[in-house]
């Protein structure tokens, strides 16, 4: 696999702005070589993120990659109206556009990074291949028991997994594969339709908007991990190179410089859950200083 082409994907929304033109700036100063970044957002929002469009970020909307029986409804914001499956909640809608950008967007390499995430050193993204292989994030063994008792929502995203793989129930002693700066093959994808469509006898999408539970980067690395194996062209990495504050409460001036100070030197970008509500321009010069 020679000259790579790299997209960024990053599902946003106008709540999310002000941290999307965070990433945008970080994205456009500390990302190498040559990307396109592809924010994607309902088309109501069109108007605010095209702001961000450059040479080399394309703003699309999330209706132009869902198939036509999945649609907005007026007033509605709590999800979509699916006129074959059940009613889509936004967070699972999420979950399906990254899994459907191999459809819409031909780049080989898809860098999953979303909004709440801003890049603070250089990160050359070919540093994610090792001999034609791509990286992969992957936990060993993350999902034991005390992991589900404390996240019951893993064991039922692990669950679906495994029903639309065709999989035996799968063992809790599982590897994780939720982080940020998640790294795709576009050809494996494109595989991941094909086989889900042979175990359910349907259309890939319509299989997986019929879930109730799903993790996105769960299926995928099952996926990997148990149907391809060896050939699927990745390489497992369970090094964190993102420092992340998952909280939802909020962090005082003096915990934001604490939480910047502690920083590793391997870390490339930082996270700050938009579910803590902290205005980013608080933590802006921060990160425009680090």
């Amino acid at each position: 696999m020679n000259k790579l082409e790299f997209g960024i994907i990053t599902p946003s929304y106008a709540p999310d702005f002000e941290r999307c033109r965070l990433l945008s700036w970080s994205v456009n100063n500390f990302i190498s070589p040559h990307f396109t970044h592809y924010i994607i957002v309902d088309a109501r929002d069109l108007p605010l993120f095209r702001q961000l469009k450059s040479s080399n970020t394309e703003i699309i909307a999330v209706e132009s990659i869902l198939p036509w029986w999945i649609q907005r409804l007026p007033l509605v914001k709590n999800g979509w109206l699916s006129l074959k499956t059940f009613f889509i909640r936004n967070w699972l809608l999420q979950q399906i556009v990254k899994l459907a950008v191999a459809q819409h967007i031909n780049k080989d390499i898809f860098v999953f990074v979303d909004s709440d995430v801003t890049f603070v050193r250089p990160l050359n993204f070919n540093s994610f291949i090792r001999q034609d292989q791509t990286r992969l994030f992957r936990i060993p063994n993350q999902y034991n028991s005390e992991f589900i008792n404390k996240y019951p929502r893993f064991e039922r995203w692990q669950q679906t997994a495994g029903k639309l793989l065709g999989l035996s129930p799968i063992n809790l002693l599982t590897s994780g594969y939720i982080g940020n700066i998640i790294t795709w093959r576009r050809d494996r994808l494109l595989e991941l339709y094909e086989h889900i469509e042979k175990v359910s006898g349907r259309g890939w999408m319509k299989t997986i908007c019929s879930c109730l539970h799903l993790s996105e980067y769960i299926l995928y690395g099952i996926f990997v991990d148990q149907v391809l194996q060896e050939q699927s062209g990745h390489y497992y990495d369970s090094r964190r190179i993102c420092h992340e504050y998952w909280s939802n409460q909020p962090m005082s001036d003096q915990q934001l410089k604490q939480f910047f100070a502690a920083i590793d030197p391997e870390d490339q970008a930082v996270m700050i859950s938009a579910k803590a509500e902290i205005d980013p321009q608080r933590y802006q010069q921060l990160i425009m200083q680090f």
